[in-house]
């Protein structure tokens, strides 16, 4: 199991997810909207194609942090 840290505009919370879910599934299953902002992983920004990829995949192994802040107007 890893931990992963899920920010938004809106919410800050820590999860715990295994390791073989995608990221696509954990920001789903959190009700993060990834159509609207750039989702980063450990402040880099995910590549096309990395929604797909499970933790392992990506080389996460205990922890991890997944932004989704949405600049808004004059931000």
């Amino acid at each position: 199991m890893i931990s992963v840290r899920i920010v938004t505009n809106t919410n800050r919370k820590t999860i715990v997810t295994d390791p073989n879910s995608t990221i696509r599934q954990v920001l789903e299953h959190n009700e993060v909207n990834y159509d609207e902002t750039p989702v980063y992983l450990d402040g880099a920004p995910l590549q096309a194609g990395d929604h797909d990829k499970t933790f392992s995949e990506i080389g996460i192994a205990e922890k991890c942090i997944l932004t989704a802040v949405k600049k808004t107007e004059n931000a």
